[in-house]
């Protein structure tokens, strides 16, 4: 039995959330078209006859504009640390520039293997395969080098089996059919904050936090959710709002589908929008929003 943790990092919209859910076979985190959507550790669970691994997403790397990105920015720097190997997972379908040379230059101080994950191969021919690999090869030593195109699942296997050369031998951390150890409230909480983003304006997205303040079984087959959506202005909750309450209601209506398929249960969801002005520079805020600083 081998097992191990790998920490999943990489540039905002390098595919992280997409690969992690393609691995483990479910969804785990959630995944936008807009950079910076995953903002904590993600933890995944892969357990096969070869054993258990267990995958962090993290925070995409980027400079930080305000506190919050602080935090996003350590919890990267932080799982980098802390696992028994890392995975540099590139879009190697992007030019090199200089945020991947930034993060190369922070994997510099990591002393645990680094696998390099060229990703979305599926929109380069040989050449620009060949050429993007080289890259990459050339700005520091990768212990193994996968491309993958995670969106489609393929050459995942491959790479499973590469993270599983490196593991040490281990236990079983978690239970086998155990795919993710986040709390309910918190998988809630982010299925809600993924419709927000998914839906709205491009000054929304990063300016929410999504706190889940009730959920109770109300009957067997009945579980009512009480969800509170910061955000940071007036004008925002009313683009949250919409006319009639109409935006409010189609983020309710996609969430509370996937909130169902999720947990198998028929869903009451009661969505509240809420002003907390520039929670994400308040420290005393960010902490009570569940982001420990």
């Amino acid at each position: 039995m081998k097992s191990g943790f790998v920490a999943i990092v990489g540039r905002p919209n390098a595919g992280k959330s997409t690969l992690l859910n393609q691995i483990v076979g479910q969804k785990v985190a959630i995944v936008t078209d807009k950079p910076q959507t995953t903002r904590n550790q993600i933890r995944g669970i892969l357990t096969t006859p070869a054993g258990q691994l267990v995958f962090i997403d993290t925070p995409g790397m980027h400079k930080p504009q305000h506190r919050l990105g602080e935090y996003m920015l350590e919890t990267a720097l932080r799982a980098m640390q802390e696992v028994d190997l890392v995975l540099h997972l590139v879009d190697g379908a992007a030019p090199f520039g200089a945020g991947d040379q930034h993060l190369v230059d922070r994997l510099a101080a990591v002393t645990t293997p680094v696998v390099l994950g060229l990703n979305k191969t599926d929109l380069l021919a040989v050449d620009e395969l060949a050429r993007a690999t080289a890259v990459f090869a050339s700005k520091r030593s990768y212990a193994a080098v996968v491309p993958l195109a995670a969106a489609q699942g393929k050459n995942l296997d491959r790479l499973v089996e590469c993270l599983f050369e490196f593991m040490p031998e281990g236990p079983q951390y978690y239970p086998t059919e155990m795919v993710t150890d986040q709390p309910e409230k918190f998988v809630v909480g982010e299925l809600i904050r993924e419709r927000v983003i998914t839906l709205t304006r491009e000054e929304i997205p990063h300016s929410i936090a999504v706190v889940i303040d009730e959920l109770t079984l109300r009957t067997e087959e009945l579980l009512y959710i009480r969800a509170l959506i910061y955000v940071e202005r007036d004008s925002q909750k009313g683009i949250l709002i919409g006319r009639s309450g109409g935006m409010l209601k189609q983020i309710g209506q996609e969430a509370r589908a996937g909130i169902e398929q999720l947990l198998g249960n028929k869903v009451y969801l009661d969505l509240w929008v809420k002003v907390k002005k520039d929670w994400r520079e308040d420290g005393k805020q960010l902490r009570n929003l569940g982001y420990s600083l």
